[in-house]
């Protein structure tokens, strides 16, 4: 039992020796540019989390439109991300330069969104006051009686009572 288990161990050691990691690639992205590449990767992953339906009707091919921006192909990212995820140092500076852009992003898409908030507070109060002013100003200059269309004593119809009934004269129907 001795042996199988120094074997095994022994066979452990051995396996775990040879970790061979990638070199540094010809066309190795800046570490600052790669920041900027993940950044727009994770931002990319959460806009088809949240509505990928709309991406997917309207044919937006998300990979393409990031590789366009930074001017880079496939190859190139997936090279530079396997050196930077190779070194962990590296990769955990990059992650914090992406945080530090996600949380920089985020503070002002927050005070964009206080600002439009504030915005819409004050055009409806405005508008309420706007809506006050001109409903008392109409009825102030509104007069019923005289604007009246509407005969409500119904004065000028003719009285049933007062017209005479004329006698039918039986010659002229005839």
């Amino acid at each position: 039992m001795k042996y199988i288990a120094a074997l095994v161990l022994v066979l452990i050691f051995w396996s775990c020796q040879d970790v061979k990691r990638p070199g540094i690639p010809e066309n190795l992205i800046p570490e600052d540019q790669m920041a900027d590449v993940l950044t727009e990767v994770y931002l990319i992953n959460a806009a088809r989390s949240f509505d990928n339906r709309t991406i997917i009707e309207n044919k937006i091919q998300l990979d393409s439109f990031f590789y366009r921006k930074f001017n880079i192909d496939s190859l190139q990212f997936v090279e530079s991300n396997a050196y930077y995820t190779s070194n962990l140092s590296a990769y955990n500076k990059l992650f914090t330069k992406v945080e530090e852009r996600m949380a920089h992003m985020k503070t002002e898409a927050d005070s964009l969104m206080l600002i439009y908030v504030h915005e819409l507070e004050e055009k409806r109060i405005q508008d309420s006051i706007a809506e006050a002013t001109r409903d008392t100003t109409l009825i102030s200059k509104k007069d019923t009686l005289l604007i009246s269309k509407k005969d409500s004593l119904n004065l000028n119809k003719k009285d049933s009572l007062l017209i005479k009934p004329a006698l039918i004269d039986p010659k002229k129907t005839q």
